[in-house]
């Protein structure tokens, strides 16, 4: 079943069927969700768990990020799904590195904590269920999961400079296994294979940035104070988006000047005797940090920004306060450390008791 002409992410957006399906010529503003309530109800898909899992299993012309919105939410329904999708997968005989490579290949992994989480959980179980007594617990193999995922993060992103050795992988997960250690051979074969291999992480169909765009938390003209020796104010169309913060030269342009990931940042309020209304990005804690971003140089080389603060200019002092709340509500935190932080605090407290 392939439905190249649909794409859920682009909610708010007109498109159009082919004549393969019954929607042709039809506008459609559909999410996932809605999509998969239309095909049951023209009897093209039944209404069973494990009959929509298979449809989002083999997800030919499917959204990956919808995949994963969907699979990760919290209605009873939805669980149901994510518990079929996950036991499509064999990972039998297979290390925790090729059983996630696989897992993680087949959506994309939301942002939200509480999805990652009950997504988590779900392939630890059914990690464990495959491969019976390489963990004494679902707890080791999700704490687990989530180290070798902040690996792949720490080798493999340049932004991060201080590379974890593998002496310093196995020293991080000591008595995770119900307080006793995995066996070492493990976690460095773990470790080379993330070294060697970075996950791939499935691009959207259309592999097509504008779809981004969409439906923005807000967007509009400000003004933004430009690196470089001699500091200036250039005029940018800023979008606020799926926690990341674009801004373009012009409102026609489909790829952004600059990309400013906004997690792990602060926003606040600054006076500057230029330019009225103005606020700050910022890392907190981190006065010299350069902030995680990207920007596109006048020839069309991507370089990284060498940002330690982004300072931005409203028009009005209402815009500025709406750009303000807008970003904060936008701005998140890294879930996985908490997460990690709170089952590794639960392991421990089962051990003691």
């Amino acid at each position: 079943m392939k439905l190249k002409t649909w794409d859920p992410q682009r909610k708010g957006k007109t498109c159009r069927g082919t004549s393969r399906w019954p929607w042709a010529g039809k506008s459609l503003t559909w999410t996932l969700k809605e999509g998969i309530q239309f095909l049951i109800e023209n009897g093209l898909l039944k209404n069973t768990c494990e009959d929509i899992a298979q449809f989002l299993y083999k997800g030919e012309g499917l959204n990956k990020t919808a995949i994963g919105d969907y699979l990760g939410e919290r209605d009873e329904f939805n669980i149901q799904v994510l518990h079929a999708f996950v036991e499509l997968h064999e990972f039998t005989d297979l290390n925790l590195v090729q059983a996630l490579r696989q897992f993680l290949w087949s959506f994309r992994l939301p942002g939200e904590a509480q999805k990652i989480d009950r997504m988590m959980e779900a392939f630890a179980q059914r990690y464990c269920q495959c491969n019976n007594g390489v963990f004494q617990s679902t707890d080791t193999c999700y704490v687990l999961s989530f180290a070798i995922i902040m690996l792949n993060t720490s080798l493999h992103n340049p932004n991060v400079k201080d590379k974890p050795t593998v002496e310093r992988f196995i020293a991080m997960n000591r008595g995770i296994n119900d307080g006793g250690d995995l066996p070492e051979e493990l976690l460095r074969n773990l470790y080379e294979s993330i070294k060697n291999e970075p996950f791939k992480i499935p691009e959207d169909d259309g592999n097509d940035l504008t779809h981004t765009f969409f439906n923005p938390d807000r967007e509009g003209w400000l003004l933004k104070l430009a690196g470089g020796r001699v500091k200036t104010w250039k005029r940018r169309w800023f979008i606020l988006t799926d926690n990341c913060l674009y801004y373009f030269e012009y409102t026609t342009d489909k790829e952004p000047r600059g990309i400013i990931p906004l997690e792990n940042l602060s926003i606040r309020e600054v006076e500057d005797s230029k330019k009225p209304n103005c606020f700050e990005l910022y890392i907190p804690d981190n006065k010299d940090q350069v902030i995680k971003a990207c920007k596109t140089e006048a020839d069309g080389r991507v370089v990284e920004g060498n940002h330690t603060v982004y300072r931005i200019s409203a028009p009005t002092p209402e815009e500025k306060e709406e750009w303000i709340k807008c970003i904060k509500a936008a701005i998140s935190r890294d879930p996985f450390y908490e997460m990690l932080a709170a089952r590794k605090k639960k392991v421990s407290s089962t051990k003691r008791h």
